[in-house]
C-alpha cells in the first residue's frame, strides 16, 4: 500500500466512523429498516454505492451519501477499509467505486461544458441513491431525470425531505440542476421511455444518459434492448452514454449476481449505432485520480495483460475487468454511417 491512504499515514489508527445525527431520527431509521426488510440485491446496491461515496468523502464531495446509505452499509465498508489498512493491502475497499464516481463526474462535466453539451438533458437510469443533481454545479442549465423503481424513489425522497427539514443537512438538499424530475419506471420493461417522455423528457434534445453500476444487473436481452433504444436516439439528436461494463470473468464468479457482460464494449457499441467510443480501465490515466499509487495494485496488473485473456497466466486467477465507456452519436454521423454501410452492401 502507498505511504498514505485516505489521508492517513501508515502508522496512524483508522478513524472511528462518525454517523450523521439525522441517521438516528425516527423517519430515516424507519426508511432503512424497510430497505433491509423489503429490498432485493439490485435495490440494495443503491445503498452500497452511497456508502462508498460517503466513505471516500476525502475525494468525493457528497454530503448526503451517508444518510442515503444507512448505518449497516457504512459500518460494513468502514470495517473492510480498516482491515485493508491494517493488512497493508495494495488497494483499499471501495476504491473502484470512488474511481468510477469520479470518472462519471468528470466525463459528465466535460461534456456539459462543451459547445454541444450546453443545456443538454441528463438522464440517470437506475438512479438509486445518486445525488449528482444536488452536488454538481455543471447541471445548472440541464433538466435532470432520475429513473428507478417507484419504491426506491419514494424512500429516497423521504430521506431527502428529512434532510431538507433538518438544520444541518438542509444546505445540501437543494438541487443545483435547472430542474429535477423523478420517473418511476422499470428499465427492464417496455414502457419506461414513454413514462420518461410523459414526465417532460424531449427526445429531440441533446441528452447524456448515465448508466452507472446498472447494466451488469440486467439479463443479456434486457441490457441489449436498453442499449439499442439509446443508440436509436442517435438518429434524432446528439446522444452520449456514460456506462460501465463488466467482462465475462467478472460475471461468472461463483457468488456473482451479475448477468450482462461485454468483453469488447468498444466493438459492441459501434455495431448498434454509436459512432465514437472511448474505453478506459480502472487505473488508466483518465481513470486513476491519484487513488491507485501502489504499483502492485490489482488494476495495474490487469492493465498489463491483453484484454483477450480470461485468466492471469501468473497465478491462474480470473481477469475481472471493469470498463468505463463513453459513447456518442448524432444525426449527421448516423446518416454518414448508414451511407457508408450502404456502399459496402
Amino acid at each position: 500500500m502507498s505511504d498514505q491512504v485516505n489521508g492517513l499515514q501508515d502508522n496512524q489508527a483508522w478513524p472511528e466512523l462518525n454517523l450523521p445525527d439525522l441517521l438516528h431520527s425516527d423517519t430515516v431509521r424507519q426508511v432503512h429498516a424497510t430497505i433491509e426488510k423489503e429490498w432485493d440485491f439490485l435495490q440494495r446496491s443503491a445503498c452500497q454505492t452511497a456508502a462508498g461515496r460517503a466513505m471516500w468523502k476525502h475525494v468525493i464531495d457528497d454530503p448526503l451519501a451517508a444518510l442515503l446509505a444507512g448505518e449497516t452499509y457504512l459500518r460494513n465498508l468502514h470495517e473492510k477499509m480498516r482491515k485493508d489498512h491494517i493488512n497493508n493491502a495494495h488497494e483499499t475497499s471501495g476504491v473502484i467505486l470512488a474511481v468510477r464516481t469520479l470518472w462519471f463526474d468528470s466525463r459528465l462535466e466535460d461534456f456539459l461544458n462543451s459547445p454541444s453539451g450546453r443545456e443538454a438533458q441528463v438522464v440517470l437510469l437506475g438512479a438509486g441513491m445518486d445525488t449528482r443533481a444536488y452536488r454538481l454545479s455543471c447541471l445548472k442549465d440541464s433538466n435532470v431525470f432520475e429513473v428507478d423503481f417507484p419504491e426506491v424513489l419514494e424512500l429516497k425522497s423521504t430521506i431527502l425531505q428529512a434532510a431538507k427539514e433538518s438544520a444541518y443537512e438542509s444546505q445540501y438538499s437543494v438541487s443545483k440542476a435547472k430542474s429535477l424530475t423523478r420517473v418511476a419506471a422499470d428499465i427492464r420493461e417496455n414502457d419506461w421511455m414513454e413514462k420518461l417522455q410523459i414526465a417532460g423528457f424531449l427526445p429531440q434534445k441533446s441528452t447524456v444518459w448515465i448508466l452507472e453500476g446498472i447494466l451488469y444487473y440486467l439479463a443479456q436481452s434486457n441490457a441489449m434492448q436498453l442499449l439499442r433504444i439509446l443508440a436509436n436516439n442517435c438518429v434524432l439528436t446528439h446522444t452520449v452514454i456514460l456506462a460501465d461494463f463488466m467482462n465475462k470473468s467478472s460475471t461468472t464468479l461463483s457468488n456473482s449476481v451479475f448477468q450482462f457482460y461485454s468483453d469488447w464494449p468498444d466493438q459492441l457499441l459501434p455495431s448498434i449505432g454509436f459512432n465514437h467510443v472511448k474505453l478506459s480501465q480502472i487505473g488508466d490515466p483518465d481513470a486513476h485520480f491519484g487513488l491507485l499509487t501502489d504499483p502492485l495494485n490489482l488494476f495495474n496488473k490487469l492493465r498489463s495483460l491483453p484484454r483477450s485473456l480470461e485468466t492471469n497466466p501468473d497465478d491462474g486467477t480470473p481477469c475481472c475487468r471493469l470498463y468505463l465507456v463513453e459513447a456518442s452519436g448524432s444525426p449527421d454521423q448516423s446518416s454518414a454511417h448508414n451511407k457508408e454501410s450502404d456502399s459496402h452492401s
